[in-house]
């Protein structure tokens, strides 16, 4: 029999460990693998119309002749993670059948991951109704039935709205997220392709880490 050790790389005090039924113990950490002492930074950033956090956030726009891109994009030195985005289509009456209180749109709002090398990945190529939205989400938050599941009232003004959370790790199985990569044109977009002016509120939010 011959003995073998996985230690670490600064003077081997560090042991991995093999339990009873043969499983190597490992930790899976919630962040990527740490190259700096202060470790990640909590990001929270609106999709805006210029990337930044001092761009316009108000999605309601008329798309329908120039489509106009709400995103978030690439930090200049760190890497960014985008976990979670915070939806919230909100408008009088609206039913999930409906954008806001509109008819269902006729283009959508796309939604696309486009990195620099590898080009543009279409997640959605046409968002038309809440439930569209909704689904995007894996149904979460889910509260409510009947006509009034996945709505909440009073969220603008009087209005209701439909708030639907897309986690990027549960619904497509990235650890930490949609990564965008330092010091490239990577971004995460929706695209309005249709006139919505006429609903309450959209905006959305994006959650994540930097490092």
């Amino acid at each position: 029999m011959i003995n073998a050790n996985i230690v670490d790389g600064t003077g081997g005090v560090n042991r991995a460990k093999v339990g009873p039924e043969g499983a190597l113990y490992t930790v899976v950490h919630p962040h990527p693998p740490a190259l700096e002492e202060t470790g990640p930074i909590p990001f929270r950033q609106y999709f805006t119309d210029d990337g930044t956090m001092d761009g316009s956030n108000d999605m309601r726009v008329n798309g329908s002749s120039t489509e106009q891109s709400f995103y978030i994009k690439a930090d200049p030195e760190m890497d960014t993670y985008i976990g979670s985005a915070s939806v919230v289509i909100a408008d009088a009456g609206a039913t999930l059948n409906k954008f806001g209180n509109i008819s269902e749109l006729t283009n959508g709002v796309s939604f696309e991951w486009e990195t620099q090398d590898q080009g543009t990945v279409v997640i959605h190529e046409g968002l038309k109704t809440n439930f569209m939205f909704v689904r995007l989400a894996g149904g979460a938050p889910a509260f409510g039935d009947g006509t009034t599941a996945f709505r909440a009232a009073n969220v603008s003004g009087n209005s209701e709205a439909f708030l639907p959370m897309i986690d990027f790790s549960d619904i497509f199985g990235l650890p930490w997220g949609m990564r965008l990569r330092a010091g490239t044109d990577d971004k995460l977009k929706f695209t309005v392709r249709d006139n919505i002016t006429g609903i309450d509120e959209f905006d959305i939010i994006g959650y994540g880490i930097r490092f």
